[in-house]
């Protein structure tokens, strides 16, 4: 029986929504905890960007690759409307995956 594959584009902001990152993976607890626990340096522990805002799956690679390059490429705004459709409140989806709340919430980078 051949193996399911999974990928997700997620988007991930800050405590008060005003840095963005995109991102793609096949393990989308694993990754968002990665980047909740500053285990991936770089941006978003610079940033302090831990706050799930938005992801959609695919089983093809080639597709989430894709879709993870047309999203970075759009202005802010229409990755805002993106967000908006699915989460107008802009609430943290890693809560609703039963992912660990982040710890430093409230920090501005």
């Amino acid at each position: 029986m051949p193996r399911e594959h999974r990928y997700f584009v997620y988007l991930l902001t800050n405590w008060n929504n005003k840095v963005m990152y995109v991102g793609m993976t096949n393990d989308l607890l694993r990754r968002v905890h990665e980047h909740r626990t500053h285990v991936v340096k770089g941006f978003t522990e610079k940033y302090n960007v831990y706050k799930l805002v938005y992801f959609e799956e695919t089983p093809e690679v080639h597709v989430a690759l894709a879709r993870e390059k047309e999203i970075k490429k759009w202005r802010r705004e229409k990755k805002n409307a993106l967000v908006i459709q699915v989460n107008p409140e802009w609430r943290d989806l890693g809560e609703d995956l039963d992912l660990p709340c982040h710890s430093d919430q409230r920090e501005e980078s």
